[in-house]
């Protein structure tokens, strides 16, 4: 059985996700990695777009989600975004959402703060 993927990896866009008033006014840069499984029943060497996703339009999806809707919290932003997947990509199995909050409003020193979905048919 063959097992297929495509990821999506530090994706950055400006939006105005949090709870505070502060993160809905002034936004910040948000980072995203999307991973897909493929059905494995697809055969993928007809080297064909028929045969796999468009990651073009998988990145579209995750953009309009991201930056179109406003979220309090990065988790509810990662479940819209993995649910949307599914709803639109038939040949997708399961998908793990990463929303990576760099500017967290936490007197700390990190990377990020992040949040992690995976759902599945």
């Amino acid at each position: 059985m063959q097992s297929a993927k495509i990821e999506l990896k530090e994706l950055v866009f400006f939006a105005r996700h949090g709870l505070l008033e502060e993160e809905a006014v002034l936004g910040q840069r948000f980072r995203v990695d999307v991973v897909v499984t493929l059905n494995p029943s697809l055969d993928l060497s007809l080297d064909s777009p028929e045969s796999t996703v468009n990651y073009v339009e998988l990145y579209a999806t995750v953009k309009e989600i991201f930056t179109q809707q406003r979220f309090n919290m990065i988790e509810a932003a990662a479940d819209r975004i993995a649910a949307r997947v599914l709803e639109r990509f038939a040949k997708i199995i399961s998908i793990t959402v990463t929303v990576k909050k760099p500017s967290v409003p936490v007197d700390c020193i990190c990377d990020y703060f992040a949040a992690e979905v995976t759902r599945c048919r």
